[in-house]
């Protein structure tokens, strides 16, 4: 197998345990004319591999590969390597892509163990299911060719291979949960509550048809393909130690399990699970609707636990196969948690009537990471609420306010570990717009959850902008130590001077000076510039130029490090008294003659307003699916208190106009909800230009009904809702605000207006 390495690379000396009497098997190789008893016979053992130890058999002018069972005791029903051989020889001879199997030894008196030996495939073996090195075209081509060849497999007819008795046909979802449950507590060393929380989930919740009968591989995934070296085709599927008959959806699944996986894999190029399952379908004739297609998902995490545990376990045993057997132990339990989390999500979603979510779907991926930031939340965020609260009460009045609490800077390294880091970003995270909205939800239920994930405003629009405007060498200086949380950033645009809604009524200028360029002017607003770790701000100048043809091109975006002679932090502003240290302050900033490089400008003089449209769109759309956060966050509050305060002999809710702002508040979110989602979903399919009508409808909608319910919240609580003892007070800073951040409703009203009227025209004009 050449993975375009050396040979010597892909296998190593034979492992102590698993050696074998050389000459012994070259004489019986001799009797069966494979070998000759003079030929110089090598044996090394390939280095990878976690069940039966497989080998390099070499002469001078043939190779094969021997697989064979592992010495020493073993669990029931593992290891059957007559199996592999028959089922090998059948789908051989049917022209299914699979090493030529040549013959079946049952004499353990030749080297120890039964085994079998087929023909030596040379082609690539990719080890990296990321398929990094390989271009995006072909990772696509390699995926699909590997999708393709598992259609044809569940195509085969059961009858003409002669395999009818090879497993034991319908049931198959039962018995697989079942025989990993044996197989696991017959490995188990230790108890561990969430593999048992599995087995019990997916015995309760089998599928109601589990009667489709096509063979199975059983362990079908990327590193057990050889494709061809130069080309996107699979010439050989391995390793069939598992393969039975059962129910097709199950091989399915297992492939596409790292799609589900905890983002710390970071799959972040290869193909979506939709478009995978639709090639599938495709190729098999079937809808391509697959139903309970995440509880076979599921049972495959399972699966792969009990894979895991047995590897262990013969670790423990001594006759591992694997170098790194002993860590196998250490999977067991997240394995069975990252199923549990799916699983929850699938019954609680279950229990629902359709919502949302059938309308605007996540990808296979998006639901995956939200089910990841659900769990970090609760486990990690939520609980140390009360902790950073008291930070900043502590340092109220000390310059300490601005430094981010040691209690965040740990749990971004949580986050950074887990993978849940720079989801906001398509390029980076994989994620659509969609995915990352349902994301945003759910951190806006807590202030500083967005800064855990790297997820911060404004460092996400600046980021925003770096990727997609700046030069390599402005990427490699601000965006990747942005990307890896090393430093801040803040956006300078508002002015104290000027009616900022109109932006091109700033007065900041920027002029050429030879290679660099001269800033003056003043900005305000400047959120996170407090932050210690703000080292770079991006500012919006007029341009000195006159040779510009209208005022949306005397615009410009500049890079200037907060560290420049000039620049200087005046004050920071307060909103509604408060400094908000916990987003690094709303600073006033000067700048006096700050000259920088002309290389910091992005994109070009008088692009500034291009670039800014670019920014703004998903941003607003962020903050708007957090105020929906946050809006389900105060009605939860607000139910809450309804139902244990009691007024004139009953208790709150039962007040008609408590009961009735209760089903407002859920009608204003749900409504805004809908409606963010759908600006999202605009914004994957038509660009940013596009979705301006849906976005600005968004982000109207959203501060409007984010107030509203945080104000009904905060008159259920009474004098407790504006105090410092409920969150309710902050949350309303927040939010109130957002109604002039971003563009003040009046010119998202007048944008919405233009918009409506140019739509209504067109429909008239094509109906004449």
């Amino acid at each position: 197998v050449h993975t375009g390495r050396n040979m010597e690379e892909l296998t190593i000396p034979v492992r102590q345990q698993h050696r074998f009497d050389i000459s012994k098997l070259q004489r019986y190789l001799s009797v069966k004319s494979l070998v000759s008893n003079n030929d110089t016979l090598t044996v090394r053992q390939y280095s990878t591999g976690q069940s039966n130890p497989t080998f390099l058999i070499q002469t001078p002018s043939k190779s094969y590969v021997l697989r064979k069972k592992p010495p020493g005791e073993l669990l029931p029903g593992a290891h059957k390597v007559d199996r592999e051989y028959r089922v090998q020889k059948a789908l051989f001879y049917a022209g299914f892509p699979v090493p030529q199997p040549l013959l079946l030894n049952t004499n353990v008196e030749i080297i120890g163990t039964e085994f079998y030996l087929m023909e030596h495939v040379k082609g690539r073996i990719f080890r990296d299911i990321r398929l990094s090195g390989v271009s995006p075209a072909e990772r696509t081509a390699l995926y699909v060719a590997a999708v393709e060849v598992l259609a044809r497999l569940h195509s085969l007819d059961l009858a003409s291979l002669n395999l009818e008795g090879y497993g034991k046909g319908p049931g198959y979802c039962k018995r697989q949960v079942t025989t990993w449950t044996k197989q696991y507590n017959a490995a188990a060393h230790r108890p561990i509550p969430a593999m048992n929380d599995l087995s019990d989930w997916l015995m309760k919740n089998l599928p109601s048809n589990d009667n489709e009968v096509t063979l199975v591989h059983g362990d079908f995934r990327l590193d057990n393909l050889i494709f061809h070296p130069t080309e996107a085709r699979v010439i050989a599927v391995l390793d069939w130690e598992l393969s039975t008959t059962g129910h097709p959806l199950a091989d399915l699944a297992y492939f596409l399990m790292p799609h589900f996986w905890p983002i710390n894999l970071n799959i972040v190029s290869i193909p979506a699970v939709d478009d995978l399952t639709s090639i599938y379908c495709r190729c098999r004739g079937i809808p391509s609707a697959l139903p309970q297609l995440n509880f076979y998902v599921a049972l495959s995490v399972f699966k792969m636990a009990g894979i895991a545990q047995g590897v262990y376990a013969r670790h423990l045993l001594g006759n591992a196969s694997a170098p790194n057997a002993a860590q196998f132990g250490q999977c067991v339990e997240p394995l069975a948690k990252v199923a549990l989390q799916l699983v929850q999500s699938i019954f609680a979603s279950s229990l629902t009537a359709p919502t949302e979510d059938t309308l605007f779907l996540q990808t296979s991926k998006g639901q995956a990471v939200l089910q990841q930031v659900k769990y970090f939340m609760r486990q990690y965020i939520l609980p140390c609420q009360q902790d950073v609260a008291e930070y900043y009460s502590k340092h109220a009045h000390s310059p300490q306010r601005w430094h981010t609490p040691q209690i965040i800077e740990d749990l971004k390294v949580k986050a950074k570990e887990a993978g849940l880091w720079n989801l906001f970003l398509p390029a980076v995270s994989g994620l659509t717009q969609l995915d990352y909205a349902y994301i945003a939800e759910e951190t806006g239920r807590c202030l500083f959850a967005p800064e855990v994930f790297n997820c911060q405003a404004p460092d996400t629009g600046n980021m925003e902008v770096l990727h997609l405007f700046g030069s390599e060498e402005q990427k490699k200086k601000w965006l990747e130590p942005l990307l890896r949380g090393e430093i801040r950033s803040c956006f300078c645009m508002t002015e104290p001077d000027v009616a900022s809604s109109d932006a091109t009524n700033m007065e900041c200028t920027l002029h050429r000076a030879e290679g660099n360029y001269i800033i003056n002017g003043k900005k305000w607003w400047s959120s996170g510039a407090g932050n210690p770790k703000c080292k770079v701000a991006i500012v919006m100048c007029k341009s000195s130029r006159q040779d510009v043809n209208s005022r949306h091109d005397q615009h410009s975006m500049i890079l200037v490090p907060m560290d420049t002679p000039g620049v200087k932090l005046v004050r920071p502003l307060t909103v509604f008294g408060q400094d908000d240290p916990i987003h690094g302050g709303h600073f006033e900033v000067h700048f006096e003659n700050v000259c920088v490089p002309a290389s910091n400008i992005i994109l070009g003089e008088g692009r500034g307003f291009e670039i800014a449209q670019g920014r703004l769109g998903p941003g607003r759309l962020h903050h708007c699916m957090r105020a929906v956060g946050l809006a389900e966050l105060a009605l939860e509050l607000l139910c809450q208190r309804a139902a244990t305060r009691h007024t004139f002999g009953k208790k709150l809710y039962q007040h008609e106009v408590v009961a009735h702002w209760i089903a407002e508040c859920r009608l204003m979110i749900e409504q805004t909800r809908l409606l963010t989602l759908h600006a999202a979903h605009a914004l994957d399919t038509v660009g940013s230009r596009a979705a301006r009508k849906q976005i600005s409808l968004s982000k109207v909608a959203a501060a409007r009904m984010a107030c509203k319910v945080v104000d009904c919240a905060i008159q259920v609580h009474g004098g407790a809702g504006v105090s410092g003892d409920f969150p309710l007070a902050q949350m309303y800073l927040y939010v109130r605000t957002l109604r002039i951040a971003d563009g003040p409703d009046e010119v998202h009203l007048s944008s919405i207006a233009h918009l409506e009227l140019r739509d209504q025209l067109k429909k008239a004009q094509s109906k004449l």
